[in-house]
């Protein structure tokens, strides 16, 4: 009964916030939710930068509107998230609420962005099911299947016949590993052994000891952004490398801010994925430059353009809404909007407002003396696997 009444009063609350926050408004607030600290904090860190140099670069009023930037600390931690996001729709009155470096995080706060009409945009997570959670979640960082179904396609066409899965025991992991599995297993392949392990503080090493004594072609690994140092280094320390075995995977192992930490050892490294720093475009190289020297020379990863599409898609959201901030109006803005990202074209499908991009096969290569991921084939306008399936 408590809780009935508990839950009774905060749905009430929100839709209090969600009828002040549909009138116009001087000032337009977006609330970030990022892992400013813990183990996901480089997600954080990238997502942030991000952001601050859109508004930089395209200043702090938009549609007639003074935009506000609110960024609050989660540590990637689901009832920091729910709670941050529940202060920020009832007590900041926030038009939009972005960010969730993993996907519990951004699951956690579906039920409130429905209840208020507050539109979520994704920005770093990439679980598939998100987007169903709720009629007002959109995306603009990728979903797992958009990466690993064509790293399956290109493994089985270039001589890879044996893979050991290592994943990250979460949703994405699994995601990642059931999609790749499925279309690999399609192609001719043979996935011989599924190795899952803690997503908190992994020690790959016995891990990656169980996969070396399977003798694969290639380990096929998801771990999140900002643990792929770690893994490279421990693969480096168990002699994989020297035993001819391959890393593949979706590019979260191969991040572009880490990867000059990883050695020599990486040279030849496989991986698809939606973005890199060595993507060749003239939008990407001002978007590098720019970045760089807004940040101390780091290097940007997907992780700083998922933040830097969101905040263009807010913008755009409200410019062709008309400076209205209910979300009704905000959502339908989004749906089927089209713009040039520093990774390529991107579209919100207007169906599942999931995220339709290029997939690039990468590998990993010494330019200059550093080491960059170069894109050497493009799998183009690539909407969610999971879903197109569901969509035919």
């Amino acid at each position: 009964m408590v809780r009935s009444y508990f839950i009774a009063a905060a749905v009430a609350a929100l839709g209090l916030a969600a009828t002040d926050a549909a009138f116009a408004q001087e000032t337009v607030k977006i609330g970030f939710i990022l892992p400013m600290t813990g183990q996901q904090q480089s997600t954080g860190k990238q997502e942030a930068a991000g952001i601050k140099l859109y508004m930089a670069q395209h200043g702090d009023t938009v549609a007639g509107k003074k935009i506000e930037l609110i960024i609050r600390d989660d540590a990637a931690v689901p009832d920091n998230t729910k709670r941050i996001a529940q202060e920020l729709i009832v007590n900041d009155k926030v038009s939009f609420l972005a960010g969730f470096g993993v996907t519990p995080a951004a699951l956690s706060v579906a039920p409130l962005s429905s209840e208020s009409k507050t539109p979520e945009i994704v920005t770093a997570a990439g679980t598939s099911i998100i987007t169903e959670k709720s009629p007002y979640i959109a995306r603009t960082s990728f979903t797992l299947a958009q990466s690993t179904v064509p790293m399956a396609d290109w493994a089985a066409d270039n001589g890879i016949k044996k893979v050991v899965t290592m994943i990250s025991d979460y949703a994405p992991g699994v995601d990642a590993e059931k999609s790749f599995t499925a279309e690999f297993k399609k192609k001719g392949g043979d996935v011989i052994e599924s190795i899952r392990f803690p997503l908190a503080n992994p020690d790959f090493a016995p891990f990656l000891q169980r996969a070396a004594d399977e003798k694969p072609d290639a380990i096929f690994v998801f771990v999140p952004s900002g643990q792929g140092g770690t893994f490279v280094k421990q693969f480096v320390e168990r002699g994989l490398d020297k035993a001819g075995i391959k890393i593949i995977g979706p590019g979260d192992v191969m991040d572009d801010d880490l990867i000059n930490g990883m050695g020599d050892a990486v040279i030849g490294t496989v991986t698809a994925h939606i973005y890199s720093a060595d993507h060749n475009s003239p939008l990407n190289k001002e978007f590098v430059a720019a970045f760089e020297k807004a940040n101390n020379g780091m290097r940007p990863n997907f992780m700083a353009v998922g933040g830097y599409d969101g905040m263009h898609l807010i913008y755009e959201a409200l410019k062709k809404a008309g400076g209205k901030t209910d979300g009704d109006s905000l959502i339908e803005a989004i749906k089927g909007m089209s713009w040039e990202s520093p990774r390529g074209p991107i579209s919100i499908d207007p169906q599942t407002r999931d995220i339709v991009q290029n997939i690039y096969i990468r590998k990993v290569e010494k330019k200059n003396g550093q080491l960059y991921n170069v894109e050497f084939a493009t799998f183009p306008a690539v909407k969610d696997p999971v879903k197109a399936a569901e969509q035919k």
